[in-house]
C-alpha cells in the first residue's frame, strides 16, 4: 500500500471516528456547522487530492492532442539532489516502486518559474536567450533575478494580502479605501525591503494607532470585530483570524462554539481533545484590545468631517484592566458559562503560557511566533505555493497531534503531512533564515523536486499525488491571467486604484481584489470569473467553471486586445517575412515555448492559406486567439 493509499484509507476510516454511536443532538452547539454539513469537512484532503488529478487529466489530454512526445520517465534514485526536499522526495518514491517524471525542459522551468515567483509569463526573447545560455548554473541565477525583481514584491504582497484578508469593505467592518492602503503598504514594504515573516507577524498582532496612517499593520486587528453580540464575541474572532493565518489553526472557530469532542473527532486528533474553555482562554489574550472610531472635536459639523482624511479610521489600541467576562447569554456564539467558579477566563496559550505583563496581546504575540505551528504553517502555505498542494491540504487544518515525525500518533489516526520529516525540516530551516520569504521560496525552487515536469510519460497512478512525482499544474489567479493577456497582446490600460495617487498597469500591483472599481475595459468582472474572492468571506479560489472559457473566448476585455490596429505585439508579428517565424513567435508569446511539429504544420498552413493582407492579418489575430484559449494559456505548468 503506497503512502498516498494509506492516507486516503485512513481518511475514510476517519469519516466515522469518534462519531459512531454518539448523539451529536445533546453536544452543545446545536447550530454547529459541522454537524449540519459534515461532508463540506471530511475528506478535505481527498477533495485536494482529487481536484490535482482532474487538472492533471485535463491538461494531459490536451497537450496529447497537439504535443511532441515526451521523455520516457526515469529512476527517481537518478535525479540529481540540489538539498534535503530531494533527499526526502526521491528516496520516498523509489521506496514505494514510483518512477519520476523527468526534470523539465527550459522552455517548461523558464514559464513554471517566471509565474510562480512573480505572476508574470516571460517575453520570447527572455525565453530564446535562457533556452541558449551554457551557463551550468543558470537556473540558480534566474531565481536570483526574479527574487529581486519589482514583480516578485507585486506578486507576494498580492498573496500576503489574500492571506492577511486586507480589503476595503469587511461584512464586519468598514476599514474603508485608507485603511485598506495603509495596510497594503505596510504589507509592500515587508516584501519589498524583505522582512523576517516572524517580525512581521507580532506587528501585525500587536498593532496599534490609527487605520489609516500609512504604512499600517492596524487593519489585520480590525479582521476581528464581530458585530450584533458581546464583546467577547470579538475576542473570539480576533483568536480565530490570528490562528488560522498564523498558526494554520482553523478549528478555534468551532472550539470557541463547543467542545472538540463530538464535533472534530473525525477532523482533527488535537482538536478532538480540545475545550471550549481552553479556547475562551486562548481568546482572552485579546480582551484588552480597543477599537474605537476617529473622533473629531464637539462642532466639527458633518461636511467636515466627512473632507477629513481621517473620516471613519480606527484607532486601535490595548487598556490594561479589561477581561474575558463570564457568562453571556447573547450573541453568535452559544451563551458562555463560568469556568468551574470563575467569572472570568483567564489567558492561557494553548501550549501553556501565562502573560507576564498587563499587555496580553504582546504575550499572546510572543507565544505564537514561536510556537511550532507558526513556522510550520509558513513552510507548509510556502510549499503549496509552489506546488499547488500542501504538505497538509487544506493549509488551514494543522492538526499538532499529527505532524511531528518522531511522535506517531495513536491508531486509527495517521500522520497528517504527505511527507512528515520533510514538512519538520522545511519548518526548521525557515525558522533558521529567520522566517525569509525569500529565502524559503529559493530553497524550495532550486530543489529538482520542483523543477520535475509536469508532463508524465506513461500511465499516471492517481494514488501517487503524495509522492509529488511529476509537477502539479497551477491554475492562474485572475489578476496574473489579465496580466498575461496584456503582456502577451501589447495592450495595456492604466488603472487608478481608490486612494492611489498614480495609476497602475499590472494587475498584481492592485491593493485587493475589488479593483479596479471603476471595472475599466471590463477588467475587474473578467478577472472575478476567475473568482477571486473578495478577502473576507469568499476566499480565493482556482476552481474552473464555464463562465471562465467563455470569457476568454468573447468577453470584452478580450476582444478589444486581439486586432491588429490595437495589438503591438500582433502588428510586430506580422512584419515577420515566413508564417514559419510568425508562427514560432506567437507561440513563444502567449504560451512560452515553440510549437510542437503537428502544431507548427497546422498553423504555418492555416497563414499561408491568406491570400490578401487583411486575410493575413486576419489569421494572425484568429492564431493568437487561438493559442489564448489553449488549456494551458491559463496554467503555470
Amino acid at each position: 500500500m503506497t503512502g498516498i493509499t494509506r492516507l486516503l484509507y485512513t481518511l475514510t476510516a476517519l469519516a466515522g471516528f469518534g462519531l459512531q454511536g454518539q448523539d451529536l443532538s445533546a453536544v452543545s452547539g446545536a447550530n454547529c456547522t459541522f454537524k449540519q454539513n459534515p461532508a463540506k469537512f471530511q475528506g478535505q484532503t481527498a477533495r485536494a487530492i482529487k481536484a490535482i488529478n482532474d487538472q492533471l487529466s485535463a491538461l494531459d489530454k490536451a497537450r496529447k492532442m497537439s504535443a511532441d512526445p515526451v521523455l520516457a520517465p526515469i529512476d527517481p534514485a537518478t535525479v540529481p539532489h540540489a538539498n534535503f526536499i530531494d533527499d526526502q522526495i526521491f528516496p520516498a518514491m523509489s521506496a514505494a516502486g514510483v518512477q519520476s517524471a523527468p526534470v523539465a525542459g527550459d522552455e517548461e522551468f523558464f514559464r513554471r518559474i517566471n509565474l510562480d515567483l512573480t505572476g508574470r509569463i516571460p517575453l520570447p526573447a527572455d525565453i530564446l536567450a535562457f533556452e541558449a545560455d551554457q551557463t551550468a548554473n543558470k537556473r540558480s541565477i534566474l531565481i536570483e533575478k526574479l527574487l529581486a525583481s519589482s514583480a516578485f514584491t507585486d506578486k507576494w504582497t498580492m498573496w500576503l494580502g489574500d492571506l492577511l484578508q486586507n480589503n476595503a469593505s469587511a461584512v464586519a467592518i468598514n476599514r474603508n479605501v485608507n485603511g485598506r492602503n495603509a495596510f497594503y503598504q505596510y504589507i509592500f514594504n515587508a516584501v519589498q525591503f524583505g522582512g523576517s515573516f516572524k517580525e512581521m507577524a507580532y506587528e501585525i498582532v500587536t498593532a496599534t494607532g490609527n487605520s489609516y496612517d500609512s504604512p499600517s499593520p492596524a487593519g489585520f486587528v480590525l479582521n476581528g470585530f464581530a458585530p450584533g453580540g458581546p464583546n467577547q464575541d470579538t475576542y473570539d474572532m480576533t483568536l480565530v483570524k490570528s490562528a488560522q493565518a498564523f498558526l494554520g489553526l482553523d478549528h478555534y472557530d468551532c472550539l470557541l462554539c463547543h467542545n472538540g469532542r463530538g464535533h472534530l473527532d473525525a477532523l482533527s486528533l488535537w482538536g478532538s481533545q480540545q475545550t471550549r474553555s481552553q479556547a475562551e482562554q486562548m481568546a482572552a489574550f485579546f480582551a484588552r484590545v480597543n477599537r474605537p472610531l476617529f473622533t473629531f472635536p464637539t462642532g466639527t459639523s458633518t461636511a467636515d468631517q466627512q473632507a477629513n482624511f481621517y473620516y471613519q479610521s480606527w484607532i486601535v489600541g490595548d487598556n490594561t484592566t479589561a477581561a474575558y467576562a463570564l457568562p453571556t447569554n447573547y450573541g453568535n456564539r452559544p451563551n458562555r458559562s463560568l469556568i468551574g467558579t470563575s467569572t472570568t477566563a483567564t489567558p492561557v496559550y494553548r501550549t501553556g503560557e501565562t502573560p507576564a505583563a498587563a499587555a496580553w496581546r504582546a504575550e499572546f504575540a510572543t507565544s505564537m511566533v514561536n510556537d511550532p505551528l507558526f513556522s510550520i504553517n509558513f513552510a507548509n502555505r510556502l510549499w503549496k505555493a509552489m506546488f499547488n498542494l500542501g504538505q497538509v491540504d487544506t493549509v488551514d487544518t494543522l492538526d499538532p497531534a499529527r505532524l511531528d515525525p518522531n511522535n506517531p500518533p495513536p491508531a486509527p489516526w495517521g500522520f497528517q503531512a504527505f511527507n512528515p520529516a520533510l514538512l519538520s525540516q522545511l519548518a526548521d530551516v525557515f525558522a533558521r533564515s529567520n522566517y525569509d520569504l525569500r529565502g524559503m521560496l529559493r530553497f524550495i525552487a532550486n530543489s529538482s523536486a520542483y523543477q520535475l515536469s509536469s508532463e508524465y510519460p506513461g500511465t499516471w497512478d492517481p494514488n501517487n499525488v503524495g509522492l509529488f512525482a511529476r509537477h502539479y499544474p497551477r491554475r492562474l489567479w485572475g489578476e496574473e491571467v489579465h496580466d498575461a493577456i496584456a503582456q502577451s497582446t501589447g495592450v495595456f490600460a492604466k488603472y487608478t486604484p481608490r486612494g492611489f495617487t498614480a495609476p497602475v498597469v499590472w494587475a498584481m500591483q492592485m491593493p485587493d481584489t475589488s479593483e479596479p472599481s471603476s471595472n475599466t475595459n471590463n477588467a475587474s468582472t473578467f478577472m472575478n470569473y476567475f473568482l477571486r474572492g473578495n478577502r473576507d468571506n469568499v476566499p480565493r479560489a482556482t476552481d474552473p467553471t464555464t463562465l471562465q472559457s467563455g470569457a476568454l473566448m468573447n468577453d470584452g476585455f478580450i476582444n478589444a486586445k486581439f486586432h491588429m490596429a490595437q495589438s503591438p505585439n500582433l502588428q510586430a508579428v506580422a512584419k515577420l517575412t515566413t508564417a514559419t517565424a510568425q508562427v514560432q513567435q506567437l507561440y513563444l508569446t502567449y504560451l512560452s515555448r515553440m510549437p510542437s511539429a503537428s502544431e507548427n504544420t497546422a498553423a504555418v498552413a492555416y497563414l499561408s492559406a491568406a491570400a490578401t493582407a487583411a486575410a493575413k492579418n486576419a489569421a494572425l489575430e484568429d492564431l493568437a486567439w487561438s493559442l489564448i484559449n489553449k488549456l494551458e494559456f491559463v496554467f503555470s505548468y
